[in-house]
This record gives C-alpha cells, sequence and structure tokens, in this order.
C-alpha cells in the first residue's frame, strides 16, 4: 500500500506541477508537500520531493527552479506553447465546420495542455462568434470513415443534402445514394471537403463532408487511382473559387500594382507577373470559370482586367449585365 501510495506520488507531483506553475508561478518543496497532502491525502518530505523532480526530470519534464527571492519549481515549457494554443483556439472558433458544441469540448480540452493562470488567458479568449456553425454533429464520424476507406483502400456510400428556403435540409437525388472512392480531405473555405471519384466517373469531384449523412464503407475497392496520381490538390485550391467547379481555362489578368498581394494570396508566389508600364502587371492562371470567379473578379472592381480569352471576357461581361438587369426589372 505504501508503495503504491509512493507511485501516485509521482504522478500526483508531476500534476500539480503542470496544472499551476509556469515562469511566473512557482511552488517550493514546502508548499508541494503541503498539496499533496491536502488534497491527495499522500504524505511527503521535502527530501523526497528533490529525489521525485529528479526523477521528472529524467523523464523529460522541462522543470526549471528559481532561487533567490522568490524560490520554487516550475514547468518552463510544454508540448504546446500559450501562443500556439491561442491560434487553435481561434481555429476552432472560426470553422463552420465544427458545430457549437464540438468547439466548446475542443477548446476545453486545449486549456487542459495549459497551466491553470495559461487557461485562464484562453477562456478570456474566447469570444462569441455571430456567425453560422454546421449543425451536423455527424461530421466528426464522417471525417473517421473517409480516413479509414482511404487507408482500407475501400469506397463508401453516403446520401448529400442541401438546404430549402423553408430552412431544412433535404436530400439530393430524391435521396438516392451516392457511391465514391474517396481519394483525399482538404480544407478550404473554413469547411471540410472530401476528393473524390465517382462511380464510372472521368473525374475527381469535391464534397463537403459536413452535408454527407448516412455513410457506410463498401468492401468494392476504390477506383480512380490514375486520376488522383495526376492530381494536384495545393493547384485545385488555387483555381476552384469558393469550391464551385467550373471549366479549366487559362485566363489572363491586367491588374493594378496593388494588387500585388491579392493575386499571390489567390494563386501563390510561383505566379508569374509580368509588367505593364510602371502602374500594372498581367498575369496568366488556370482557373475554374464559374459565377464564383467573375464575383470574385467584380469584387476587385477597375483593378482587375480579363484580357484573355475574348470568350471568358464576354462571359465576364454577360455577367456583370445580367446583375445590372437584375436591378432594371
Amino acid at each position: 500500500m505504501v508503495a503504491q501510495t509512493q507511485k501516485m506520488k509521482l504522478l500526483y507531483l508531476m500534476q500539480i506541477l503542470l496544472e499551476r506553475t509556469d515562469e511566473h508561478h512557482m511552488l517550493t518543496a514546502t508548499e508541494l508537500c503541503e498539496i499533496l497532502q491536502a488534497e491527495y491525502d499522500v504524505p511527503a518530505e521535502r527530501k523526497s520531493i528533490y529525489n521525485d523532480i529528479a526523477a521528472l526530470q529524467e523523464y523529460g519534464l522541462d522543470i526549471e527552479q528559481q532561487k533567490g527571492r522568490s524560490p520554487g519549481y516550475y514547468v518552463a515549457s510544454r508540448r504546446f506553447e500559450l501562443a500556439e494554443l491561442k491560434l487553435l483556439v481561434d481555429a476552432m472558433q472560426a470553422s463552420r465546420s465544427i458545430t457549437e458544441k464540438k468547439t466548446d469540448e475542443l477548446i476545453r480540452k486545449l486549456e487542459s495542455l495549459a497551466s491553470r493562470e495559461d487557461a485562464r488567458q484562453l477562456q478570456q479568449q474566447v469570444f462569441l462568434y455571430n456567425r453560422p456553425k454546421t449543425e451536423n454533429e455527424q461530421i466528426y464520424y464522417n471525417v473517421n470513415d473517409i480516413h479509414t476507406a482511404i487507408y482500407t483502400n475501400v469506397q463508401i456510400r453516403f446520401q448529400y443534402t442541401e438546404w430549402t428556403r423553408e430552412k431544412e435540409i433535404r436530400v439530393r437525388r430524391d435521396g438516392a445514394y451516392y457511391v465514391a472512392s474517396p481519394w483525399a480531405l482538404t480544407w478550404d473555405d473554413e469547411n471540410y471537403y472530401m476528393i473524390a471519384c465517382e462511380e464510372d466517373a472521368a473525374e475527381l469531384r469535391h464534397f463537403r463532408v459536413d452535408k454527407m449523412q448516412h455513410m457506410e464503407l463498401l468492401s468494392q475497392k476504390r477506383q480512380g487511382r490514375e486520376l488522383f496520381d495526376d492530381f494536384d490538390i495545393v493547384a485545385f485550391g488555387k483555381r476552384i473559387f469558393g469550391m464551385f467547379g467550373g471549366r479549366e481555362e487559362t485566363v489572363t489578368l491586367s491588374c493594378d500594382n496593388g494588387l500585388a498581394g491579392v493575386i499571390i494570396d489567390r494563386f501563390g508566389r510561383e505566379v508569374m507577373m509580368v509588367p505593364e508600364g510602371e502602374d500594372r502587371f498581367h498575369v496568366n492562371v488556370v482557373v475554374a470559370v464559374s459565377q464564383q470567379f467573375f464575383g470574385w473578379l467584380a469584387g476587385l472592381g477597375r483593378d482587375v482586367r480579363v484580357t484573355k480569352p475574348a470568350h471568358v471576357q464576354k462571359e465576364f461581361l454577360d455577367y456583370l449585365d445580367a446583375i445590372r438587369q437584375n436591378y432594371d426589372a
């Protein structure tokens, strides 16, 4: 019984140090003895604390000792720094693919990786975003099933849903199941997407994971490996706008110099920007021509112009004219 208590003492001591100490909050050997006795009913002497701390240091816990007027022991570094945890908390809150309930759960788990004082800072950082969040708790199981299907090289089947104007979820294709071979998961515009090949399809498609329901793993092996072998997921993300597909075209955009950052953010640093006099440059980029692409162009206003090909320029002008006519109706 005594031996078991001493084993637990080492674990309790590690927990106390991880939860209650950092470079601004330290505990002396005497204080550690008092906490062990008062809260865990584990007797300890200062000498044994020194030995236990040495054992934890040998184990790999970064425990430092400060001497002087305010002496004490503290955990100097953890697996995650506070700044890293703050970034993760922000990502959890901003993601539309994670429900409010799961967001709260994940943030609580992140707080457990910090000291109590740092956890309070994380709690103060939590804001109530007035933004849409998915209500589909099934998304976590979907992600797991998709990973499993990719790992075991099998197809899946699922129903795909959409919103109605009555704010109700309905299944597409009158409830018929999609059968697909998943090849990758990607994140775009704060949503999870599955890159997959549908049955007998000649191209890869993307599906929003939070819109998938009643997913099942099948025994049939995946199809479309040759399509995925030639698939560049980074390039795919650059040419697809808002994950809305369209026919692929190489277009030439003439841009004001002030849009250099916008173009690099959208198409990457490797994009070639050819000067046009002192104030402008042009780029040749592959995009999926769609209304979302035209909407992106419209948002940049007079600072960008489609110059080639002529038929894409005309489609963009028709798109703008249709919008104008909508206000004349």
